[in-house]
């Protein structure tokens, strides 16, 4: 039982493939700092990830004013991308972590949780990866997040691929000559079509993420392969939609760091489903841990 007579603070830390950020609460909830370390999937490494899920709750205590608190002395949520695999699960679950207690969901329940604050829903993610999911009547439902680079269609990390792809058959003159080709290669300092597949050969998805605001910048300026390959993405993330809105969700949101970017190319009726999102999915894991502990 938690001694109500003493100040409680909560952590919530949501871990993608790009970074992994935290919050700290008060008993009421009240965010009191943040913090951001790197990528938090242990699908790319168990010891990079645990060692992000740390830092970024050190990171937050540090913004809060708080760093004199141990974590040993503070309850975590945590929602981590990869963790719908259960094998990672178990991996993390069996982690010797530095927090009170630590209480594990995916990045998805997490999203959903800190969308609807707490209640039922669902969530598009285009963020590094990308997916849907709905809790409607407590049963839970995924579809995508299958990974990149065999899934995440209409991902940050697939518009960068797609990028590289089509800059690469420009260059050979077999698709049509594109703004990408200039933009692409300035940005990763290469010269000709040898340099950037040196770059880019083996890269992981948060890599290619930070590559894909150069197909929405060209597509802006009006470039066609741009365009179409932000169609092909839209399209892909307008069936994902319609997939959760049969589920019958009371409220969904779209929710991820390329969100702002594509919202505006996804069709009419996508966007008439789509509600703000309540909270970050950081305060989802919150939620979820109190939840646990029966205080929500």
């Amino acid at each position: 039982m938690l001694d109500n007579k003493q100040p409680h603070y909560f952590l919530g830390i949501d871990g993608g493939g790009s970074k992994c950020k935290a919050v700290v609460v008060s008993k009421d909830n009240t965010i009191l700092g943040t913090g951001t370390s790197g990528p938090g999937n242990p699908l790319h490494g168990f010891e990079q990830a645990t060692n992000s899920i740390t830092a970024s709750a050190l990171f937050a205590l540090e913004d809060a004013q708080l760093a004199d608190i141990p974590l040993a002395n503070i309850i975590a949520g945590v929602g981590l991308a990869g963790v719908n695999l259960p094998r990672l699960f178990d991996e993390i679950s069996s982690w010797q972590h530095p927090f009170k207690q630590l209480f594990l969901a995916t990045d998805l329940f997490i999203a959903c949780l800190g969308a609807h604050r707490g209640g039922e829903g669902a969530v598009l993610i285009t963020g590094t990866g990308s997916c849907g999911f709905s809790y409607v009547d407590g049963h839970a439902f995924i579809i995508g997040a299958h990974g990149f680079p065999h899934g995440d269609k209409g991902s940050g990390a697939w518009f960068g691929l797609q990028a590289a792809k089509q800059v690469l058959l420009s260059i050979d003159g077999v698709v049509a000559p594109t703004i990408m080709s200039p933009f692409l290669l300035k940005k990763l300092n290469c010269h000709n079509d040898i340099a950037l597949v040196d770059v880019i050969a083996g890269k992981p998805a948060s890599f290619f993420a930070q590559l894909a605001h150069v197909v929405f910048d060209a597509a802006e300026q009006g470039d066609i392969v741009a365009k179409s390959i932000i169609e092909q993405g839209a399209h892909y993330i307008n069936h994902m939609t319609q997939t959760l809105s049969d589920k019958n969700p009371p409220r969904m949101s779209m929710i991820g760091g390329l969100a702002p970017r594509l919202k505006p190319w996804l069709s009419d009726k996508t966007r008439s489903l789509l509600s703000e999102p309540l909270n970050p999915p950081e305060m989802g894991a919150v939620l979820f841990a109190k939840r646990q502990l029966g205080l929500q």
